[in-house]
């Protein structure tokens, strides 16, 4: 980095279409840079990037603060209600390379709705996708973010009881990413927490 004292945090979202990707990167960044809205088809036709808010004071480094902002690389779902697999895949290969080829993504994060099972038909798309783009490491920088959270309480779950009641397939890719796991609410206005952000920050994918 060109500044020792400013940390950026490159993600970028991964899902199904309706999963709450856009919303989640709203949430995230704490603004409405992404279009999010109900259709009975996909809403993400392009990959766009959104920008956070400078976070002074974030951290200390050396003795000095270290201010922080968030990069969020916002994706077209898959599978897509008009554009074939090859065609997503092409779009965020390139969006990829244009917003983060200097630094590299940080963090993959694969937005799933916490009401919604997690089937091995339904997996394999954006998961298969991630694997495709970011290659063997693809384990190492990829966590899984649930949209409507609180959908797990209202239900009477806590976190353990809901994961014990989790599909198969959802544990195993839990277990293959080291249980990397967010929760978003879908009344949140303010970015996530940071700390397995910055983790991520250590190790560049591209």
């Amino acid at each position: 980095m060109m500044n020792s004292n400013k940390m950026t945090i490159n993600l970028a979202l991964f899902g199904m279409t309706q999963s709450g990707k856009s919303s989640a990167g709203n949430i995230i960044l704490g603004s409405t840079d992404f279009q999010s809205s109900f259709a009975p088809c996909s809403v993400t036709k392009d990959c766009s990037l959104g920008r956070s808010c400078h976070f002074r004071s974030f951290m200390r480094r050396g003795g000095q603060e270290v201010t922080l902002q968030v990069q969020v690389l916002d994706t077209p779902g898959y599978p897509h209600s008009r554009l074939s697999k090859k065609h997503v895949r092409q779009e965020i290969r390139e969006a990829l390379a244009h917003h983060f080829g200097q630094e590299g993504l940080h963090l993959a994060l694969l937005v799933q709705r916490a009401d919604v099972p997690l089937c091995g038909q339904e997996e394999s798309s954006p998961v298969q996708m991630i694997q495709e783009l970011l290659g063997h490491a693809w384990m190492n920088h990829t966590a899984i973010l649930f949209t409507h959270a609180e959908k797990i309480e209202e239900a009477g779950f806590n976190e353990d009881e809901y994961l014990c009641e989790a599909s198969e397939t959802l544990l195993k890719l839990l277990n293959s990413i080291q249980r990397r796991l967010l929760g978003q609410t879908s009344s949140q206005d303010h970015a996530l927490g940071g700390s397995m952000f910055t983790e991520s920050r250590h190790e560049m994918v591209l």
